[in-house]
């Protein structure tokens, strides 16, 4: 198929703590423009109501340059994309991903494009997969880690936007542990970055959280649980236990955890290749846990890690889907 040198195509997503728009074209990525959402200091999180009114305001401005860097390299946004739901799922549904759809669907009526729409962890799939190894061109045939602050899911990825739910947490995601624990040592929210930088001064073992991957009695399917480790690790900064060893503690415990779990979602599938996207999941102590046991466990695995900017929540994934579907389809 020849494709036309002067297309790209526009995503538009809306999560819960970034507001991003993203640009692709047949040469990869344009234009990549992100806006973290504001949260008030010692908070765990933001206000649907509060963070809907931040992507209102954040929105216009990345929009519109990215339709300037569109215009400066000669380009025609041919399709436009937007996250419209957190994953593709029945009731599946946040108010903060109405005003990424919002402006998606006014900017492709002004400009007379096609208009899709896809979920906000199908972005990240894609996202991560063309930032590795794995590629955006592979449909399906591989597990994935979505793992977040507001997700924590394995997931067998039979197409581009077909996905079947492995199994996940029965209560506290991955992203929501660490921001509980740094909050409670005073680190910013989101206290990713800053629990990873705390963690480096931790000594191995010296607090060990408990891991347990069972089937779960919720959601029906392989189960994690962070609120007992949670428990246990503010009962550690209670006893005096130093903080920098907690925190290492907290991202050993999520480690191993979705370690485990990635272990059974592959035995269960029959398949072979593991992709590693969201946040949490850019964390380094988390990436060499899971290398070291799920390439211990079962030596005919494959893991792919998105790139750390690509593992963030971003428009890329997109974008790139909106490429795909509209323009390459």
């Amino acid at each position: 198929m020849t494709l036309r040198a002067d297309l790209c195509s526009l995503g538009l997503d809306t999560s819960c703590y970034t507001t991003s728009v993203a640009l692709v074209d047949g040469g990869g990525l344009v234009y990549d423009g992100r806006t973290p959402l504001e949260v008030s200091p010692g908070a765990v999180g933001l206000r649907q109501s509060d963070a809907v009114f931040q992507h209102v305001r954040n929105s216009p401005a990345l929009i519109e340059e990215a339709l300037r860097v569109a215009e400066q390299r000669g380009l025609r946004v041919g399709a436009v994309g937007a996250s419209a739901w957190p994953r593709r799922a029945q009731g599946s549904y946040m108010p903060v991903f109405l005003a990424g759809s919002g402006f998606g669907r006014a900017v492709s009526a002004s400009l007379r494009t096609p208009y899709i729409e896809v979920s906000h962890q199908e972005g990240h799939i894609a996202a991560a997969g063309w930032s590795s190894e794995l590629g955006i061109a592979r449909r399906g045939g591989f597990v994935a880690l979505h793992l977040s602050g507001g997700t924590t899911e394995l997931l067998a990825v039979h197409d581009r936007t077909s996905v079947e739910l492995l199994g996940g947490t029965e209560d506290l995601n991955a992203g929501q542990f660490i921001d509980r624990v740094g909050v409670r040592l005073g680190i910013p929210f989101p206290a990713g970055p800053g629990m990873e930088l705390l963690a480096a001064g931790g000594e191995p073992g010296a607090v060990t959280l408990p891991v347990a991957v069972a089937r779960g009695r919720q959601i029906g399917r392989l189960a994690i649980s962070f609120s007992g480790p949670c428990s246990a690790a503010m009962r550690e900064l209670d006893a005096g236990k130093r903080p920098e060893d907690v925190a290492l503690g907290v991202l050993e415990c999520i480690g191993r955890s979705v370690a485990a779990l990635c272990v059974e979602g592959l035995r269960a599938t029959g398949l072979h290749e593991l992709l590693a996207s969201g946040g949490v999941a850019s964390n380094s102590i988390i990436r060499g846990i899971m290398q070291r046991e799920v390439a211990g466990t079962i030596p005919r695995a494959s893991l792919y890690f998105a790139a750390p900017e690509h593992s963030r929540d971003n428009a890329v994934g997109v974008a790139l889907l909106t490429w795909q579907m509209h323009i390459v389809d």
